[in-house]
Formats: structure tokens, C-alpha cells, sequence
């Protein structure tokens, strides 16, 4: 049911969402009522979580400032409000509260669109950013708010939300209003600290946009978390060797790459990098080893491997008089 009535000259629209609910349960909270998981806890709030009352279309700053101060960083709304409002929008957009996290140096994860891997994430001590559409598709309300607890007995979720510190919701309904907010749910950790819902990929694309963001001991901090729980993604470990390099740490560096070799002797990216360090280190024979390895094994960057290799001859050449 829409409700529209004026107030103040302006018109405000009130939207009854419990009249959206319907009667069944939206599928994944069906299945996680009928047949909750044996591993996750019943109920679980986070209870240190702060909370930031929300200022009308300011709900995005609100949240992010909760999701940070949860990571370990101290601030206030007000201080984001430049960098994730839009007035124009009058509010803020997924893009904007990612960028703003990893400009605070932390890490920015975005969970798949699965219920249980939210509750999860909670189980573990990680609040969860949220966008929900709390009107309909044809008159969306968007609002962000922040996931800090749950209840499987109760079928409900605990947020911080607008103005309520522990606005509790049923299941049902916080899933179509998250459903018809794309399932956008957001993890803002310390670098180094890992969801138990992670996969390598997801984690890679977040740990990589740490660097291209010119957070590079964050990024490097994230990369070696990453390498560590998954030794054999050649992605994390080129993700770690790149930025030490970028670092200025060359050894480090090189180890990052052979430990990429070790269980993929036949990747010719980390061949062609660790001949680069190589170079560099100075140590001219082994570099030509690698770097004709990377020729060797060819691959779409094989022009980039060739240069290298030249460039480790030419080096040869001048040592030894040529």
C-alpha cells in the first residue's frame, strides 16, 4: 500500500514495506529456515558495532563510517560526506562507498548474492554494508544500512539502520528489499583480515583494486593474506611479488615469484617477472634462464617476454665486454 500525503509544502511519499511482504518466504530464507546449516550459529549480534543516526538522504555515509569504525578506523559521518554524497542524487552510490574504503586504506569485499554467505560473514565479526530498495522496482527507495546481527529461531536480522540503532526485520522481508537492491552487500576490513566466504577470485579483484588505488602496503598486506590461504592462485602470488616490487623490495620480490613457480613451474608471467628482478638484482645468469623460459612458453604478453630477454642479453653483453 502507497500512502501520499503533504508535509511543509513538500510531498513525501510513505511507503507500508510489511504490506510487500507477501505471504511466502522468499527462497533462500525458505531454505535457511527449513534447513538451517549445522555450522552456522542460531543467533549471533554484534554488539560493539557503533551506530551513526542517519541525516535525511545521508544513509551511505552513515554506513560506511559504521562498517569502518567496526574495522578499527575512528570517523565520523560528517568527514565522508564530501566523498561518497551525491547531491545531485541526493544520496550515494555503491561505487562511491567502495572507493571511499579503500581510500581509508581498507579492504573493500563484495559478497556473492547469497543469504547464507551474509549471515556468515556476521557469525565471523564482520558487519555487513547493505543496499536495500525499501520501495518497489517501478518506485525504488534506496537506503544502505548495516547487517550486525541475526536470529534463525526468530527469522530475523538485527541492522543499524536510519535513525535505529537495532531495527530488527524478518528474514522475508529484508530479502526482497536486498533482492530488489541488486544484493549488494559490502565487507570493509582491516588488510590481512579474511571472510570465511571468500574465494580467491573475489579476493584478488578487491586486493588488486587496494594497489590500483595507490594503497600499496594495504594492497601488500591483503596480497600475502591471500597467498597465504591460497598458495596455489598464481593470481594472489603475482599480486604479491608486483607489489613489492612496487615496494622498492626486490628480494622479496623474487621469492614472491619462485614461490609462484614452485607450483606452477610453466606460467610464463612469473618467469618473465622474476627474470625482470633478476635483472635488476644483477644476477644476469639466472635471469637469462628465466627469461628465455618466458619466450619458451610464449602466451598472449609473449612481445613483453622478448623484451625482457634482450634486455637481460644486452646487460650480458656489456659485463662481458661485448
Amino acid at each position: 500500500m502507497l500512502a501520499v500525503v503533504t508535509r511543509g509544502g513538500r510531498r513525501v511519499v510513505l511507503l507500508a514495506v510489511l504490506a510487500l511482504a507477501g505471504c511466502a518466504a522468499p527462497p533462500q530464507t525458505a531454505r535457511l529456515l527449513q534447513e538451517p546449516p549445522r555450522d552456522l550459529p542460531p543467533a549471533v549480534e554484534l554488539v560493539r558495532v557503533p551506530f551513526f543516526p542517519q541525516e535525511d538522504y545521508q544513509c551511505g555515509p552513515a554506513a560506511l563510517a559504521t562498517v569502518l569504525g567496526a574495522s578499527g578506523l575512528d570517523i565520523d559521518p560528517a568527514a565522508l560526506v564530501p566523498q561518497v554524497y551525491l547531491p545531485g542524487r541526493r544520496g550515494s552510490l555503491q561505487v562511491e562507498l567502495v572507493a571511499a574504503a579503500r581510500r581509508h586504506g581498507r579492504l573493500a569485499y563484495t559478497l556473492a548474492p547469497r543469504l547464507e554467505d551474509l549471515l556468515r560473514e556476521v557469525a565471523a565479526g564482520h558487519p555487513v554494508l547493505v543496499l536495500q530498495n525499501l520501495g518497489t522496482d517501478w518506485y525504488p527507495v534506496w537506503h544502505f544500512a548495516v547487517v550486525a546481527g541475526y536470529d534463525l529461531a526468530r527469522g530475523e536480522v538485527v541492522l543499524r539502520s536510519g535513525r535505529r540503532p537495532r531495527h530488527r526485520v524478518t528474514l522475508g522481508l529484508f530479502e526482497r528489499t536486498w533482492a530488489r537492491g541488486g544484493h549488494f552487500a559490502l565487507l570493509v576490513l582491516p588488510p590481512g583480515e579474511l571472510g570465511p566466504t571468500f574465494t580467491p577470485d573475489r579476493y584478488a579483484r578487491a586486493a588488486a583494486a587496494l594497489e590500483q588505488a595507490g594503497r600499496l602496503e594495504a594492497a601488500r598486506a591483503a596480497y600475502a593474506a591471500g597467498a597465504a590461504r591460497w598458495p596455489g592462485s598464481a593470481i594472489l602470488g603475482m599480486g604479491l611479488g608486483n607489489v613489492l616490487y612496487a615496494l622498492g623490495r626486490r628480494q622479496d620480490a623474487a621469492a614472491a615469484f619462485r614461490a609462484v613457480l614452485d607450483r606452477r613451474p610453466g606460467y610464463a608471467p612469473a618467469h618473465n617477472n622474476l627474470a625482470q628482478v633478476l635483472l635488476e638484482l644483477g644476477e644476469l645468469a639466472a635471469a637469462r634462464r628465466h627469461a628465455r623460459r618466458a619466450v619458451a612458453l610464449g602466451g598472449p604478453h609473449q612481445a613483453v617476454y622478448r623484451e625482457t630477454l634482450a634486455e637481460v642479453e644486452a646487460a650480458l653483453a656489456r659485463r662481458d665486454g661485448g
